[in-house]
């Protein structure tokens, strides 16, 4: 197959993605008259229909949904060969592209500031998402799980640290409803939860063995919502201490304990684990990581 035909099925994979002529025009930033060409050009050499044509844009046919599933693998095959070639050799410059859980900002943060300031041609892209990056495909150079140990094949796990939460309360709610001293003052207070009953989240987890599940009053998938809810007042929540302790809007109600703490993890892909930049991330963080509170601090665990 020709350049000339790989050209055809890119821009063939852009309609299918976007709908339209002239928005795939504008993504290959060609003439909408060159989209068109290379569809009728692709439809004749393959003796087929690829799309069909209505007031609103194309939609693709069965033809056009094989092709599409081609299309998409090539487009993945070629972002990991870019991923990979931006990220070999020695530089300590370009991007950096960072994923972690929620919550992590107040750690991670620092470790990337320093970074930055010995490597001011470092560009940085720090994304906080509770979706697995697909490492493999470059969408990240290091991501920081949480939970059971990453298993996905070719990737360089290592541990890093225990994500490290507690029961926090804003002065509003406490003032109204007072402050719990042991688990059994917990069945008279209401709670921000996560929407899902069966969250795999050690801290909900064990919630759900203390309370019913109606006193979750409030029920969100979002860390922020949860910190936003917990300020305002609505019940008591799991917050991560390095972001809400210390806070004047939250009361620290528990401190942490282990049947609520979640190890986290360093990912990397084993094509970028020793590019240059992606060894100095992993190195300060390391570094950085020895200074964070201990997990469980006060109880007696390590």
């Amino acid at each position: 197959m020709s350049f000339q035909n790989w050209d055809e099925i890119r821009t063939a994979y852009q309609v299918a993605r976007i709908g339209t002529v002239s928005g795939a025009a504008d993504v290959l930033g060609v003439h909408h008259a060159t989209v068109i060409r290379h569809i009728d050009a692709l439809e004749g050499r393959l003796g087929a229909k690829l799309f069909q044509r209505h007031a609103r844009g194309y939609t693709p046919t069965e033809a056009g949904q094989e092709l599409l599933k081609v299309a998409q693998a090539t487009e993945d095959q070629f972002g990991q060969l870019a991923a990979r070639i931006n990220g070999a050799g020695s530089e300590m410059g370009g991007e950096l592209v960072v994923t972690s859980v929620p919550g992590l900002s107040a750690l991670v943060t620092p470790v990337v500031a320093g970074l930055m300031a010995e490597h001011p041609e470092l560009i940085v892209r720090y994304v906080t998402d509770l979706r697995i990056f697909r490492l493999e495909y470059g969408e990240a150079h290091v991501a920081i799980r949480a939970g059971s140990a990453p298993t996905e094949p070719d990737n360089v796990v290592q541990r890093l640290h225990e994500h490290q939460v507690a029961l926090f309360g804003a002065p509003s709610y406490l003032a109204k409803h007072g402050t719990p001293v042991k688990d059994t003052d917990l069945v008279a207070h209401r709670f921000i939860g996560n929407e899902n009953p069966a969250s795999r989240a050690p801290f909900y987890q064990w919630l759900a063995g203390v309370v019913p599940r109606s006193q979750v009053v409030y029920r969100c998938n979002d860390g922020e919502a949860t910190e936003d809810a917990v300020r305002a007042g609505l019940g008591l929540g799991f917050l991560p201490v390095a972001s809400a302790r210390g806070n004047p809007d939250f009361v620290e109600v528990m401190a942490p304990r282990e049947a609520w703490a979640s190890p986290l993890w360093l990912v990397t892909h084993v094509d970028l684990h020793r590019t240059t930049k992606v060894q100095a991330f992993l190195a300060a963080i390391k570094a950085a990581s020895k200074d964070w509170p201990a997990m469980c601090s006060g109880h007696g665990h390590r």
